[in-house]
C-alpha cells in the first residue's frame, strides 16, 4: 500500500540551524535524534556564518562560535558513525565583504555551503521589525534587486546551493508586473553558474504560507536543469523533515524526477522517491 510518509521519509534534510545563530532552540544531538526518528536517510546542519557589515547575536553565530559549530557537528559526525550527518553552513550574500566570506569558508571542509540574500543594500527585508519598510518601495524594483543579488551570489563560485530562492515573498508581498523574463535570467544564470537550489518548507510557516519557491519559478528552473535538494529550515529539533510530503508533491508538479546529495561539497545525483516504491 502507497505511504506517503515512508516516502517522504527518504528524502535528507540539509537546513538545520543550532542555538548558536541566537534564534533556535534545542540541543545538537537533538536534532539529529529527531532525524533518524523520523527516518531521513541523512541530515545537515547549515547555521548562519558569522556576519561582517552588522554585528547582532540574534541573527547568526559569534565569529568566536564559528570553530565552537564546527567542532560540535564533527563530534556528532563521529558518534553518529553509522548516520551521515553532514556538515554544512549558511552563508550571506553581502557585496562588500565577498572577500571575507570567502577566506572563513576556505578553512573548513563543508560537505555543502548554501548561499542566502537576507540583505538588500542594507535593509534586512525578512525581519519583522523591517517588513514596514514594504510598504515604502516599490516592490518590483524590490524584486528585481533581489533577484539581481541571488545572480551575482552564484555567480561567485562560493556557494553549493541557493537557499529560499524567493524569500523576498515572505510577508506577502508580490510583484504586481510579469517578472517572467527576470525569472528567465534566473534560471539561466543559475544553471550556468552550477548552483543547485533548495525546495524549503519554512515558508508554509510564514504569512506568506508557501514553499520556497513556488510552482511557476520552480518550473523555470527544472526547464534550465537547475538540480534541487531539500531543507526544513528548522529551529527546533520538532521542525526536522517537516511538510517533506509537500515538498515531494511540488517538486514531481514541476517535473522533477531527481534530486542530488552533497558529500565533501560533490553532487550525488538521486532518483525521486517514486509513488510506486514499497512504503
Amino acid at each position: 500500500m502507497f505511504c506517503m510518509k515512508a516516502i517522504e521519509n527518504r528524502l535528507p534534510d540539509y537546513h538545520i540551524h543550532t542555538p548558536l545563530c541566537g534564534h533556535a532552540g534545542g540541543e545538537f544531538e537533538e536534532y539529529v535524534l529527531s532525524a533518524r526518528e523520523a527516518g531521513l536517510p541523512e541530515m545537515g546542519f547549515a547555521d548562519h556564518l558569522p556576519l561582517f557589515h552588522i554585528d547582532d547575536p540574534t541573527l547568526c553565530m559569534s565569529h568566536e562560535d564559528l570553530p565552537v559549530y564546527i567542532e560540535k557537528v564533527q563530534r556528532l559526525q563521529q558518534k553518529h558513525d553509522d548516520y551521515p550527518v553532514r556538515l554544512g553552513i549558511e552563508a550571506d550574500y553581502i557585496r562588500a565583504h565577498l572577500d571575507d566570506v570567502a577566506e572563513v569558508l576556505a578553512r573548513y571542509q563543508f560537505d555543502y555551503i548554501y548561499g542566502s540574500v537576507h540583505f538588500v543594500g542594507g535593509w534586512g527585508f525578512d525581519q519583522s521589525r523591517f517588513k514596514f519598510e514594504f510598504e515604502r518601495r516599490d516592490i518590483n524594483d524590490v524584486y528585481r534587486e533581489y533577484f539581481g543579488l541571488v545572480m551575482e551570489a552564484a555567480g561567485t563560485g562560493l556557494f553549493d546551493i541557493m537557499t529560499h530562492l524567493d524569500v523576498v515573498k515572505k510577508y506577502g508581498h508580490r510583484p504586481s508586473q510579469d517578472l517572467s523574463g527576470l525569472y528567465e535570467q534566473v534560471g539561466e544564470t543559475l544553471a550556468r553558474s552550477g548552483v543547485a537550489i533548495e525546495l524549503n518548507s519554512s515558508g508554509l510557516t510564514k504569512p506568506v504560507a508557501e514553499i520556497y519557491p513556488g510552482l511557476e519559478l520552480l518550473k523555470v528552473m527544472r526547464r534550465h536543469g537547475v538540480p534541487i535538494t531539500f531543507g526544513s529550515d528548522s529551529h527546533k529539533p520538532t521542525q526536522v523533515g517537516r511538510h517533506f510530503d509537500r515538498l515531494l508533491q511540488l517538486a514531481r508538479d514541476a517535473g522533477y524526477t531527481d534530486y542530488v546529495r552533497f558529500a565533501g561539497r560533490k553532487r550525488i545525483p538521486m532518483p525521486l522517491p517514486s509513488p510506486d516504491a514499497d512504503g
